[in-house]
């Protein structure tokens, strides 16, 4: 046992939905629930305790226009910290933030890579902007950048015909998500629109983000596939606002997405309901604020799913998704600890006691 204080974490300890132990304790950074021997400097926290919340498309090191520096980068991180969000799925980053990893105070990040995009199809300054004969080349460099994740934006504005539509050639995203998991990477896509869906999907993509384009036929092949959607609420509720602006040049498309802002939380139940694996992720960094995972968390629940589900969405559920440990012995000791129970009401996230990250209190 080394110098480091002994972490005595009690009262009720949410190692799963329904796995409640009564504490846990945190020896040289990681979890144990064996009370360790010959401990003398010990400090307690004591109420609720979960996992690490996790964000699932949150965007450390971008910004407006495009790449930030390190202090604001770790402004970012430190926030997403404070809410109690301890992991990250950074789904695209223009920004190298492997700096982040030596950081024992931060929140750990599995990065996507930078955004692959059509040419001109995209928010300027954000991704690699490609053609599709390029596109397998592109995927293959950031998935060997990336921590097992790619990041396609799956559709956008085509200014020709006034409206979002596919970035990429059935042919094309079918031979880049076949050489991304040929590497070991799952893909995922940002999409607004129905018209890209079943191409990827039928292409063996992962994951769609946002996903606003779910119709009662594409649902089932969503679920039969096993597709899990990140559909980012909080990010949704700006479809009015940019519709307004880009009212008097694209019509069309400013009709498009409020009827898409309109069905949001029917979109999202019905997947839900029909075995589509959800997930939390807030879309910070651009131009959103970080540190909003509880507000997501409470979108979800407003949509229809249940508080259980909408907390393992970002806990328990979402980490298993990510292939990182939750509270399990011998992990990492990553936790958040509340006042009252969050399966009870979610809205408790919103205001952490005690935020752990590496066995030391941080919040």
């Amino acid at each position: 046992m080394s110098d480091q204080p002994v972490l005595h974490v009690k009262g009720r300890v949410l190692a799963g939905p329904d796995d409640i132990r009564d504490e846990l304790w945190v020896v040289d950074g990681r979890i144990s629930y064996d009370r360790p021997v010959g401990a003398r400097d010990v400090r307690s926290v004591t109420g609720w305790a979960l996992p690490g919340l996790v964000d699932a498309h949150c965007h450390v090191g971008l910004g407006p226009d495009g790449p930030v520096d390190v202090e604001v980068a770790e402004k970012q991180a430190l926030t997403d910290r404070e809410a109690g969000t301890l992991l990250i799925r950074d789904a695209g980053s223009p920004s190298d933030t492997r700096w982040v990893d030596a950081r024992e105070d931060l929140p750990k990040i599995i990065r996507a890579g930078r955004h692959i995009a059509r040419t001109r199809r995209y928010i300027r300054g954000y991704a690699h902007e490609i053609e599709p004969a390029d596109l397998v080349a592109y995927v293959a460099r950031e998935a060997r950048r990336g921590d097992g994740w790619v990041k396609l934006v799956g559709d956008w504005i085509d200014r020709e015909v006034g409206d979002l539509a596919p970035s990429w050639p059935r042919e094309a995203a079918q031979a880049a998500i076949a050489e991304a998991h040929r590497l070991g990477a799952r893909v995922t896509a940002h999409c607004f629109a129905e018209n890209s869906l079943r191409d990827l999907v039928e292409s063996g993509i992962d994951c769609v983000e946002h996903a606003t384009g779910l119709t009662e036929d594409l649902i089932p092949l969503f679920a039969e596939r096993g597709v899990a959607i990140v559909p980012t609420l909080v990010n949704i509720a700006t479809f009015p606002r940019l519709a307004a602006n880009g009212e008097a040049k694209f019509p069309r498309w400013s009709a498009h997405m409020r009827r898409l802002h309109e069905r949001r939380y029917d979109t999202v139940r019905s997947a839900y309901d029909a075995g589509i694996p959800v997930f939390v992720g807030t879309d910070a960094g651009g131009t959103l604020p970080h540190g909003l995972v509880a507000a997501e968390v409470a979108e979800l629940v407003t949509a229809g799913i249940p508080p259980r589900e909408a907390l393992s969405a970002t806990t328990w559920g979402a980490r298993a998704w990510l292939g990182r440990p939750g509270l399990d012995e011998g992990a990492p000791a990553d936790l958040v600890v509340y006042e009252a129970d969050p399966r009870a009401d979610v809205r408790v996230l919103a205001a952490p006691r005690r935020v752990v990250v590496n066995g030391k209190v941080r919040g």
